[in-house]
């Protein structure tokens, strides 16, 4: 299990790291702004237009490579923000249990029991269309997950022998958990963390889709919805958006399991 955690694992690394430098080479690569109109309308894929043009002449890759930013970008600091958060309730709750515990829990439950697209897309609609506040929704929606991996992780760790040796020596509570337990629980976060910024970019792309994103940014959701009207006349304005998502997402879902095998002690060999 082990050994095709970390075949795969290791495929959706190298595709990730070529999206990161697709991503910084787009300028030079598509040779030209995604929003710039061009003559030819709804060209199919040749050799001046790989993957074809839209209805107002733009070039298809052009918007692909960059929408690779645009994805990337909220992934990880969406990924960064819900594991930060998660990870410090999770700890907390984790380690001095009681009342502090059942309050954080309970209202991990709450974010968890509702339905996370139709609450991102409301408040989206309220707060308006922005990259920074997709980010934000998507982090505060997401962080119940690494919450829930932290806790479970803080209470492993604080009943094993070398925190009572710790705490013998007198050093304080808080200090044991920052600088004793949190190290020690941090491993599986990254598991976790890897596989959220899968998750943000599915959700990114649903609510570009539905035009809950800001009109300047080029995105592969906002591309979908451009070419739903034109999916028999000109499939390849929906298709090469579509595949971009499907294989990036897969990536980071196949290397959030490659990560948390090579971390699990039990997997098998």
């Amino acid at each position: 299990m082990r050994r095709i955690a970390r075949r795969t694992g290791g495929a959706s690394a190298g595709f990730i790291l070529l999206l990161v430098l697709l991503a910084i080479l787009a300028r030079w690569l598509s040779g030209g702004d995604p929003n710039r109109l061009g003559d030819a309308i709804m060209q199919a894929p040749s050799w001046a237009h790989p993957f074809g043009t839209d209805d107002l002449g733009r070039d298809i890759l052009t918007g692909v490579l960059y929408g690779i930013r645009v994805s990337l970008t909220v992934g990880f600091l969406a990924a960064l923000a819900a594991t930060c958060i998660g990870g410090i309730i999770g700890a907390v709750a984790g380690f001095y249990g009681g009342v502090v515990d059942l309050v954080f829990m309970r209202v991990s439950e709450l974010f968890q029991v509702v339905p996370s697209f139709i609450v991102a897309a409301v408040i989206i609609a309220l707060l308006g269309a922005g990259l920074a506040q997709i980010v934000a929704v998507i982090a505060l929606l997401a962080w119940p997950q690494t919450a829930r991996v932290m806790r479970g992780e803080v209470i492993r760790i604080r009943q094993l022998e070398f925190v009572d040796a710790v705490r013998c020596l007198g050093e304080p509570e808080f200090s044991i958990l920052c600088r004793e337990i949190i190290p020690n629980a941090a491993a599986p976060m990254l598991a976790v963390g890897t596989l959220l910024v899968g998750s943000a970019i599915l959700l990114e792309a649903s609510l570009s889709f539905l035009g809950l994103s800001s009109p300047e940014v080029i995105s592969w959701g906002r591309m979908l919805n451009n070419g739903q009207r034109y999916l028999f006349s000109a499939w390849w304005m929906s298709f090469f958006p579509g595949v971009a998502i499907m294989l990036t997402v897969l990536a980071f879902n196949l290397l959030g399991d490659a990560v948390g095998a090579a971390l699990n002690p039990r997997s098998q060999s």
